[in-house]
């Protein structure tokens, strides 16, 4: 009698129930793209709880790129970033509940990010209302497009095609708009397209404001499709009364076999899991959304093979510089290029070196003083690299 006491003592005491803390979240890896799509209902909710608790979460999941919707100021967006190692931040929209990127810039470097459909005198702009903001990046020497959304929100679950006013006539629109700009702008292109869309994919075809894309399979497929068809609890809006899956990633057929390695998977992350206080905690704390998160592993490497005697020696002269200087490398026997980084990822010069050359001259024309990285790519891998100082 005494040992089942002592044994229910421990499955009873405060060792055997110890509970997941924030701390405990993971899901970022080395050699992975993770890209985590956030609604964060008026950023921030509760103000410095919000921030801290975000930034804890942040740092755990460790993702490379978060795209995140309802940030409030520029201000509110700054004090969450001070808070965060290795991340800068975009933020343009002056829209209510704007759109932002944070982006690991160790991992991530920016060719341009921009908005779309923000001319005025489009009679169909009143079905963004906050435009889509698209991400042009590269990760591990590979090119990729993410377009980060926030759809109208609300409706009856009706699609009436003749009002214009009608919420699903807005969602439906935009996601049509935006499949065209995809298809005429970037076929050929890893493209991810994520937001709070604010609508289920699970519809019937007359009322499914995504039925352009669940009907061209072949170049479009909703990497969150399985978790709108499971278990309920896994949905991104786990509102008692509107319980349902609305934050959506989108990819093109240029990254279906990457899907298709192990490692690759999309999730809802379920915080609240990991709060004492549950889903009432997170709500009141952070949001009504759940983030949805994608994780990539290249299905193929492409290695770059230089024959030993030409190899690869990259330097300038001078460094420190001012207003120009010079690199010095050898000869390869085909096109290289040497891009040029900012400390957040942005790419501000491409230099094209031709076969057969051994040096190239580099104006700054202006440039700000600071630290800048300097990589010398081959068929989009990074043969060699280094830091630029501009004084």
């Amino acid at each position: 009698m005494r040992l089942v006491s002592f044994f229910c003592f421990i499955l009873l005491s405060p060792i055997g129930l110890i509970a997941q803390t924030l701390q405990d979240l993971s899901f970022g890896t080395n050699n992975t793209l993770e890209v985590i799509s956030w609604n964060v209902e008026h950023f921030p909710k509760n103000g410095s709880v919000t921030i801290t608790k975000m930034q804890q979460i942040m740092e755990a999941l460790d993702a490379d790129v978060y795209a995140l919707q309802e940030i409030g100021t520029p201000e509110q967006l700054s004090d969450l970033l001070n808070g965060l190692t290795g991340y800068t931040a975009y933020h343009q929209s002056v829209y209510y509940g704007g759109l932002v990127y944070l982006y690991k810039t160790s991992e991530v470097q920016i060719t341009n990010i921009y908005e779309i459909y923000t001319s005025t005198s489009d009679p169909y702009r009143y079905n963004f209302p906050r435009k889509p903001m698209v991400m042009e990046m590269r990760f591990k020497n590979e090119d990729y497009i993410i377009i980060n959304n926030h759809f109208k929100c609300c409706g009856d679950g009706t699609l009436d095609k003749s009002n214009s006013y009608d919420e699903e006539y807005k969602r439906y629109h935009a996601s049509n708009m935006l499949k065209d700009y995809i298809d005429t702008h970037f076929a050929d292109k890893n493209v991810i397209l994520v937001g709070d869309l604010n609508d289920k994919l699970d519809d019937a075809a007359p009322n499914n404001v995504f039925q352009s894309y669940l009907d061209d399979a072949s170049n479009y497929r909703f990497a969150d499709q399985q978790i709108a068809e499971g278990s309920t609890d896994n949905y991104s809006y786990p509102d008692s009364y509107w319980l349902s899956h609305l934050d959506h990633i989108l990819i093109t057929n240029e990254l279906f076999d990457d899907m298709e390695n192990s490692t690759s998977t999309t999730k809802t992350i379920r915080i609240d899991d990991y709060l004492q206080g549950g889903l009432n905690e997170y709500d009141a704390d952070i949001s009504d959304h759940r983030p949805v998160a994608l994780k990539i592993m290249p299905s193929v490497t492409t290695s770059i093979i230089i024959p030993e005697s030409e190899e690869s020696t990259f330097y300038n002269f001078p460094n420190p510089f001012s207003n120009s200087t010079e690199f010095k490398f050898k000869a390869l026997t085909t096109t290289s290029v040497i891009e040029i980084f900012d400390t957040r990822g942005q790419l501000i010069k491409s230099i094209k070196v031709n076969a057969g050359e051994t040096s190239q001259r580099w104006k700054t024309e202006g440039l700000e003083k600071g630290i800048y990285l300097a990589k010398r790519m081959l068929n989009k891998q990074t043969i060699a690299e280094l830091k630029l100082v501009v004084q």
